[in-house]
């Protein structure tokens, strides 16, 4: 939770901060003459602890927040992305016959005629030979098996996991954020998603019914005829966007059934509670990825299995939740927030004619003033 609302990726940065931050230090209770464990310890902990002690941590707070009136499940937005894998695309090997990928470039070389190839010959030949690509079905990483080749955010290509969240559209809170590995589908991990935010509202009160539907919203990642028709006349009611038919009409070979939540869904999304609800998905959902994965250091990780990751992603996913419970109840997301807006000043002027309510505070090192008056209404 420290490396969520520090913003630091690595264990070794965690202690770090602690080392050097008192405050930190009374956070996690230690002593002033205790010393900070060394991050070894934090990742022997963590391995120790079962994946249900971290989903009871996110699932604590995320009943704190419902208790608060922060969730409130009628509008869930949904969306992946990436997060690169502690694990290098040159240590990957074929699952065959264990070849590494240098291995298969000199090979090749030696058959085209090159005895004794070097680097650059073999860039030059990798870069020139036809059909090349990097499949999951044939290499894998020895390091990490569980991660996945997969195209980042902004082009690149990584040994990556896909975190997917699904957030409540009314008040930001992840509800549901498992990770998926990278070379699946939207449609493929929207199944899985909506069974674990199910079972977080129903922990809560809030799960979703046939008799009582709630929205789905997603992009056109997610859309398919087969996901629409098994949603149909669940307990999603789904507005999922769609791409434009290449031939301008679509084809149903009989299948009604499909035709039926295709039109539904596109009826639904038509219409102005749809089109305000994709725009708060893309505002909404984005700006939870922002802050896990940007803000918070998740955008790369330093650990390795599937099921590791996700147990830090828990909880930074908790303390993402915590950060908008803090700022409905002080004002301030973070306790660096909080801090630096503690010097303020509270003046209340009440007349015959109208109340004045004053509030000045610092914030990082700047003065803010915010004016509320109310004046009695009329006889």
């Amino acid at each position: 939770m420290i490396g969520y609302f520090e913003g630091l990726d690595s264990e070794r940065g965690i202690v770090w901060r602690c080392s050097d931050s008192r405050s930190l230090g009374d956070f996690i209770r230690l002593g002033k003459r205790d010393k900070v464990p060394d991050h070894s310890w934090l990742s022997k902990t963590r391995s120790r602890l079962p994946h249900e002690v971290h989903e009871k941590v996110f699932a604590f707070v995320l009943k704190l927040v419902a208790e608060h009136g922060l969730v409130k499940g009628e509008r869930l937005g949904v969306d992946g992305s990436t997060m690169e894998a502690n694990a290098a695309l040159r240590t990957i090997v074929r699952r065959d016959n264990g070849e590494s990928y240098r291995e298969m470039l000199t090979r090749m070389a030696k058959e085209s005629g090159v005895e004794t190839p070097t680097i650059d010959d073999l860039i030059r030949l990798d870069r020139k030979r036809k059909g090349k690509k990097l499949s999951n079905e044939d290499w894998t990483s020895k390091t990490d098996p569980e991660a996945k080749i997969a195209k980042m955010k902004d082009g690149s290509t990584h040994l990556a996991y896909k975190p997917e969240h699904a957030v409540d559209l009314d008040t930001g809170v992840i509800v549901a954020a498992p990770i998926h590995e990278a070379d699946k589908g939207d449609t493929t991990t929207l199944d899985p998603t909506l069974k674990e935010a199910e079972k977080n509202l129903s922990a809560v009160g809030l799960a979703p019914t046939p008799e009582d539907p709630r929205d789905l919203v997603a992009d056109k990642g997610y859309h398919s005829r087969d996901v629409l028709k098994d949603l149909d006349d669940g307990p999603w009611k789904t507005r999922i966007s769609e791409s434009r038919p290449s031939t301008g009409y679509s084809r149903w070979h009989g299948d009604d059934e499909a035709r039926a939540a295709v039109y539904g869904n596109r009826n639904r999304l038509k219409s102005g509670v749809g089109r305000e609800a994709m725009r708060k998905r893309g505002e909404i959902v984005e700006r939870s990825f922002a802050h896990v994965l940007e803000r918070g250091g998740m955008r790369r990780t330093w650990l390795r299995g599937r099921e590791n990751v996700h147990k830090r992603y828990l909880v930074h996913v908790a303390g993402y939740n915590l950060g908008i419970l803090m700022r409905a109840l002080f004002g301030a997301g973070t306790p660096r927030e909080a801090a630096s807006a503690k010097n303020a000043l509270l003046l209340v002027i009440q007349t015959n004619v109208a109340m004045a309510i004053v509030i000045v505070a610092e914030i990082d090192g700047e003065m803010a003033l915010l004016a509320i008056v109310a004046a009695p209404e009329a006889d």
